[in-house]
């Protein structure tokens, strides 16, 4: 090839340095609120994947996998944990702007999580029982998902989340596209597997018809019920589930502890919705 065709070639197509294509790619954002970063190692979790998408993403601010922080603007941003504290709500508004997409991730991020049974008590009144100073304690009577406070892109469930289905939410915003997170009940997961149903086969009390899927059916396939760890699925029939529960051994106080854990505000948003206030259990908000 002449010196001539080689050049005219370089300028219909450029070469684009590797310094250059790394730059161009999207940046992507991990952050944390109050959570104990089950979540966010579970991107770490992702092993051999996570170098393909280290691969296609500039990874510009993740503390859990890395000091080298970079700051804004973030085309997808991961957030884990919920608003707890007044510097909190501060912060999350300032990821916010930064962000092109905004992710929560965890039952923390989408529902308060475990800490938000603080929600249904008086916080200052364990502040006092517990801090020789609280007055040194900063912290806001509520713990609420990050949904309460900004804007949020999607809602990944969990706790914690699983690894397929975060691979799925970066992959499809790097597309362009919305996430294929099924929305059904673990109910459909055990299909699926081929589990045999824990509670017609073994009288065990499941709350797998009332819970999004996502963890792969993961206890009833080893012969437990499901506890709810992903939140209430988007189609609940609790006054139908309730009895069965109940038929199964579970007293209404047991019940109660099921549901208000790692998804309280979530839950206890589908039993006033679904129950009157006569018939809701023991224990509940």
């Amino acid at each position: 090839m002449s010196e001539a065709n080689a050049e005219a070639r370089k300028v219909a197509r450029p070469e684009v340095s590797g310094a250059a294509a790394r730059a161009a790619r999207p940046r992507l954002g991990v952050f944390k609120f109050a959570s104990c970063d089950g979540c966010q190692l579970t991107l770490l979790d992702c092993e051999d994947e996570l170098l393909g998408v280290a691969a296609e993403l500039e990874i510009a601010h993740f503390q859990e996998g890395s000091s080298a922080v970079a700051p804004g603007p973030y085309d997808l941003s991961l957030v884990e944990g919920s608003i707890s504290t007044p510097e909190h709500l501060e912060r999350v508004r300032r990821i916010r702007a930064d962000s092109r997409h905004l992710v929560t991730i965890g039952a923390c991020a989408t529902a308060g999580g475990v800490q938000a049974l603080r929600n249904y008590a008086d916080a200052q009144e364990y502040l006092t029982a517990v801090y020789a100073r609280p007055d040194y304690i900063e912290t806001l009577a509520t713990s609420t998902p990050i949904s309460a406070h900004v804007p949020v892109d999607f809602e990944l469930r969990g706790c914690p989340i699983d690894r397929g289905q975060l691979l799925e939410v970066i992959t499809a915003f790097l597309a362009g596209r919305r996430p294929g997170i099924p929305d059904h009940p673990v109910c459909f997961a055990c299909k699926r597997r081929g589990n045999v149903c824990v509670t017609v086969a073994h009288g065990s009390p499941c709350l797998g018809p009332a819970t999004h899927a996502g963890c792969g059916a993961l206890c009833p396939t080893y012969g437990r019920g499901c506890y709810g760890c992903f939140g209430p699925a988007a189609t609940t029939n609790l006054p139908a589930l309730l009895p069965l529960v109940r038929r199964d051994g579970m007293s209404d106080e047991d019940i109660g502890r099921l549901l208000h854990t790692f998804n309280v505000t979530a839950f206890t948003a589908v039993e006033e919705r679904e129950l009157p206030r006569t018939g809701r259990q023991e224990g509940s908000a």
